[in-house]
């Protein structure tokens, strides 16, 4: 993926890593379209930001997403990068199925069948493209998991799957698949974790995840270095160590 020249359309992007990863993506001479669920906030970040376009699109909805992509393609027939920000997490409690199937119900629903609608309604638009780049996004938590978040981690760690059977797939076309991997990083994905001393600040991770895209166009999994320390500790051999220092550190946890 170039850092630059692109027509970028991000579903779930009207806060945090989303937001953040597409002004900075303006900055660097890309249009960026911004989609998500609530008009308000689509209207705030056209107000605030001058040229970041927006849709309306909710990707647990199978007809929103085909409205969006209909409204993406016909507005910018040049959109040649698609990334699959949209996604939701949660803390579950596992012992009991009222405490948890609704839950993960939803989240499987918006992280992993939400990227699966948004790649089906554009894949074959971005095989006419010469240069064009799908960009999933998992987590660090699909590699060590988080003991509160069973379904976010399994939603993610599908992700990773997707992308990498994607790649394979598609090999024999334009497109490139690239996979997100963030750590923890300072947002409101879940109650207070903006504030967490153990997570990484939004300003520093965007950076980090533009800087690799900037000087490893051809990069297949975007890692910060924060997030090594989850995606490898199996090969490294100490994944037990790692999962045990991931939960004894979260805030969320007992």
């Amino acid at each position: 993926m170039d850092i630059s020249g692109n027509t970028v359309f991000i579903p779930g992007a009207t806060s945090g890593i989303g937001l953040a990863l597409a002004l900075a993506l303006r900055e660097r001479g890309n249009t960026v379209i911004v989609g998500g669920r609530r008009t308000e906030l689509l209207d705030k970040i056209a107000a605030e930001h001058p040229g970041v376009e927006t849709v309306r699109i909710d990707t647990a909805d199978a007809e929103s997403v085909q409205a969006a992509a209909k409204d993406v393609l016909a507005r910018f027939p040049s959109v040649n990068v698609l990334i699959t920000m949209a996604g939701v997490m949660r803390i579950e409690d596992w012992h009991r199925p009222e405490t948890f199937l609704r839950s993960a119900e939803n989240i499987v629903t918006t992280n992993v069948l939400g990227p699966i609608r948004l790649i089906a309604a554009f894949v074959e638009h971005l095989q006419t493209r010469p240069d064009a780049t799908i960009m999933t996004v998992s987590s660090g938590l699909a590699f060590a998991p988080l003991k509160v978040t069973p379904s976010y981690n399994a939603s993610k760690a599908a992700m990773h799957m997707l992308s990498e059977s994607l790649r394979l797939q598609l090999a024999d076309t334009s497109v490139r698949v690239v996979e997100l991997e963030p750590p923890s990083v300072r947002t409101d994905l879940l109650p207070g974790q903006a504030d967490n001393d153990h997570a990484m600040p939004l300003d520093e991770y965007v950076a980090e995840v533009v800087e690799i895209i900037e000087t490893q166009p051809d990069v297949r999994e975007i890692q910060v270095e924060r997030v090594k320390f989850l995606r490898h500790a199996e090969a490294r051999g100490d994944y037990d160590q790692v999962v045990a220092v991931l939960n004894a550190t979260d805030p969320h946890g007992d």
